[in-house]
């Protein structure tokens, strides 16, 4: 029985590398998730050698009117998100989780604390996921600080299509995210572009 396993969920390259080498210095049994779609992302990693931290979230951009929370290839997407709102005005502080367990939910609270919103990104299905544990991490840690609902973001609820037009319809996009993240602004009367 796995009582203190770990699950490492890198978005960039520099990430993966930081974070596999934790993984095999750790004591305990890692599970090291890779996204497929990350497999063709390019980026820089550093020529030293540097060793991730498992159960610490990274802030990938501070931001002041919503916390845009992701993992693995929804943490690249939300940086991505983060950017085209900016130029709309939008100040979006995104949290990549980069270890699903344990979970660094001291970071996530501290952010929704600051922006009192919260938008969560996540290729799974909505029901039975890491994002409903993130929502009851918010609600629990933050629920005085929220000035609207943590809304979700999740792929369909169907088994992952093999055709590629219908994989990219299932899929989590960056213009769902900013849907939800407009809707979210506009319910507690914020500006939206």
């Amino acid at each position: 029985m796995l009582t203190n396993s770990c699950h490492g969920t890198p978005s960039t390259p520099a990430d993966a590398a930081a974070l596999l080498r934790a993984a095999i210095r750790d004591d305990d049994p890692v599970l090291f998730l890779e996204n497929l779609g990350l497999y063709n992302t390019k980026g820089e990693v550093p020529d030293e050698e540097v060793v991730g931290e498992i159960g610490r979230a990274a802030v990938t951009r501070e931001g002041t009117d919503i916390t845009l929370i992701g993992y693995s290839r929804m943490a690249m997407v939300a940086n991505q998100v983060a950017d085209r709102l900016a130029e709309e005005g939008i100040s979006v502080e995104v949290v990549d989780l980069r270890s699903l367990r344990p979970l660094d939910r001291e970071t996530v609270v501290e952010s929704v604390k600051k922006t009192g919103c919260a938008v969560i990104a996540e290729d799974d299905w909505l029901t039975y996921g890491i994002g409903a544990e993130i929502a009851a991490s918010i609600q629990e840690g933050a629920f005085d600080y929220l000035d609207a609902p943590v809304r979700r973001v999740a792929m369909a609820e169907v088994p992952m299509p093999y055709a590629k037009p219908l994989e990219t319809a299932a899929l989590p996009s960056a213009e769902s995210i900013t849907t939800v993240i407009h809707e979210t602004l506009s319910a507690v009367g914020r500006r939206v572009g």
